[in-house]
C-alpha cells in the first residue's frame, strides 16, 4: 500500500469485534476510512473528532443495492478506495444433522454471498487505480471443519478457494489478496454475534454439542487480542509482497498448521492410488 496519498480503507461490520477495532487504529494513524454497520448510529463514537476522513455509513451486506450506493457514495466523498475489510459476517453453530436450512441461508448470504458482492462492487475502482489491497476476514474454520461449526466452516472454506481465484485474477493487476484466519478472539463472535441451533440429538452430545456449550463458555475469555490483530492487519498492507494467508493467534497457527501438515502427509501416502487413475501411459 505503499502512496504518497493518505490512504482509504473501507471496512464492514465495524459495530463490534474486529472492524471495530481496526477502524480505531486506522483512523487514529490520520488516515480515511469509510466505516460500516447495519446500523451507523453505533459508529458514532468511532468517526467522532475525524471530521472528513471518516464516513459512517449504514450497510447490511445481503443487500447488494445497498452495497453499490455505499460504494458510490465513498468513491463520492474519497475518489479511491486502497484497502478493503470485508470483515462483516457472524458464526452459526449445529450439527450437520440438526442445521436449520433458513440459518445456513441466512448465514451464507452474510459471510459468503455479501463478500463476493462487496468486493465485485469496490474491484473496478482499484483495477482503474492499479492497485489496491483486499483483506478477507476466514477463520481457522476456512482450514479445519470443526464439530458444530461445520456450515461455519463451509462459509470460510468458500471464502478461501475463492480468494485464490481472485487473486489469480487481480494480481498482474497490481490488486493483493489476503485472507485473514484468526483463532478464538475477545470479540461477540462467541457471545452476543453467535446464532446456534440447540443439539438434542443424544448421539452428537460428544461432538457438536459440546462444542456448543464450550464456545459459549470461552466467551470473554479468548486468548485472542482484536487491537493486536488490527495492528498485524494493518502491517500486512505495508508489505512489499502481501501475503495471501495470514493467520492469527497461537491457537490458530498450531491448528492449522498441524491440519495442513496431516492433509499433507495423507495426500502423499496415497501417492499410487492418485496416480493410478490416469490413462496408462
Amino acid at each position: 500500500m505503499s502512496s504518497t496519498q493518505t490512504p482509504v480503507w473501507f471496512i464492514t461490520g465495524c459495530s463490534t469485534g474486529f472492524g471495530r477495532e481496526l477502524a480505531k487504529l486506522v483512523l487514529d494513524r490520520g488516515w480515511n476510512a469509510v466505516v460500516t454497520a447495519r446500523d451507523k448510529s453505533r459508529l458514532s463514537d468511532l468517526t467522532e473528532g475525524h471530521g472528513e476522513r471518516a464516513l459512517a455509513v449504514d450497510l447490511d451486506v445481503t443487500d447488494e443495492q445497498a452495497i453499490d450506493a455505499v460504494v458510490k457514495e465513498a468513491e463520492a466523498r474519497f475518489g479511491r478506495v486502497d484497502v478493503l475489510v470485508n470483515n462483516a459476517g457472524y458464526g452459526y453453530q449445529a450439527s450437520i444433522e440438526e442445521g436449520d436450512a433458513q440459518e445456513i441461508r441466512d448465514q451464507f448470504d452474510a459471510n459468503v454471498f455479501g463478500l463476493f458482492a462487496m468486493t465485485r462492487a469496490v474491484l473496478p475502482m482499484m483495477r482503474r487505480q492499479g492497485k489496491g489491497h483486499i483483506l478477507n476476514l476466514t477463520s481457522q474454520a476456512g482450514f479445519i471443519g470443526f464439530p458444530g461449526s461445520g456450515y461455519y466452516a463451509a462459509t470460510k472454506h468458500a471464502v478461501e478457494g475463492f480468494s485464490d481465484a481472485l487473486l489469480a485474477e487481480v494480481k498482474p493487476l497490481g490488486i493483493s489478496v489476503t485472507c485473514v484466519a484468526p483463532g478464538p478472539f475477545r470479540t461477540d463472535w462467541a457471545g452476543r454475534s453467535l446464532r446456534q441451533t440447540p443439539n438434542r440429538i443424544e448421539a452428537y452430545a460428544p461432538t457438536a454439542g459440546a462444542r456448543l456449550k464450550g464456545t459459549a463458555d470461552i466467551s470473554g475469555k479468548q486468548a485472542g487480542d482484536p487491537v493486536r490483530a488490527g495492528e498485524a492487519m494493518i502491517r500486512v498492507t505495508e508489505m512489499a509482497e502481501p501475503p495471501r494467508h495470514l493467520v492469527l493467534g497461537r491457537i490458530a497457527y498450531d491448528g492449522v498448521t498441524a491440519k495442513l501438515r496431516e492433509r499433507l502427509a495423507e495426500i502423499e501416502r496415497l501417492k499410487s492410488e492418485s496416480l493410478s487413475a490416469d490413462f496408462p501411459e
